[in-house]
């Protein structure tokens, strides 16, 4: 009986010395996650800082630290799919806007106007995001000359819409929500802008 009972409970040590070892195993890893994590964000809140507009920078990105990591040219591929998305999703906030009844001429002619501006933007980005993709080897600084020139192209469009619909003739309820939304992808993409100037300049040295 003595010896049944020693036998069980050896089998129960054992069991509990598994479980142990599984779970300090388990808050290990957790714990090497967290310190990663906190190390992208860390990574993502510092680059950031070189930009025009940090606080936005960081905002925008931060949800992508896990895959980012530490890797300059994948963060300023984020920033520029970032900003990529937010620019489509204001050309069609346009295109819906410019077909509400009961614009006045001026306002119709902003509409399309920023239209046109919004669009060759997002074409633009698009084309910076496949650059990017490819972007390594003896023609890097050429695909990034190109790219600089894209984004910057992209922003001097986005800024042509905020011209045209600063026009005192437009009343406000109609600027109002479109300008704001044009003038965020504009922020957003001035911030892509100083990254992918950031990764360039890192490949040169």
């Amino acid at each position: 009986m003595a010896r049944t009972f020693s036998i069980h409970a050896l089998i129960i040590l054992l069991i509990a010395l598994q479980f142990s070892s599984y779970f300090n195993t388990c808050s290990a890893s957790r714990k090497s996650h967290s310190n990663e994590y906190l190390t992208n964000q860390e990574y993502i809140k510092n680059s950031c800082r070189g930009t025009t507009y940090p606080k936005l920078c960081l905002k925008s990105l931060a949800r992508h630290a896990s895959k980012i990591k530490a890797d300059p040219k994948l963060l300023a591929h984020a920033a520029l799919n970032t900003t990529f998305f937010a620019a489509k999703a204001t050309s069609k906030l346009l295109a819906h806007t410019s077909k509400v009844h009961g614009l006045r001429p001026n306002e119709a002619a902003a509409m399309v106007d920023c239209i046109a501006d919004v669009s060759d933007s997002v074409q633009k980005l698009q084309k910076s995001i496949k650059e990017m993709d490819r972007a390594e080897g003896s023609d890097l600084q050429v695909q990034m000359n190109d790219i600089q020139m894209w984004v910057n192209t992209a922003l001097d469009e986005e800024e042509t819409c905020m011209n045209a619909l600063a026009n005192k003739a437009i009343r406000s309820k109609v600027k109002r929500g479109v300008r704001r939304r044009v003038v965020k992808v504009a922020l957003l993409t001035s911030n892509a802008l100083n990254l992918v100037k950031s990764f360039a300049l890192a490949q040169k040295n």
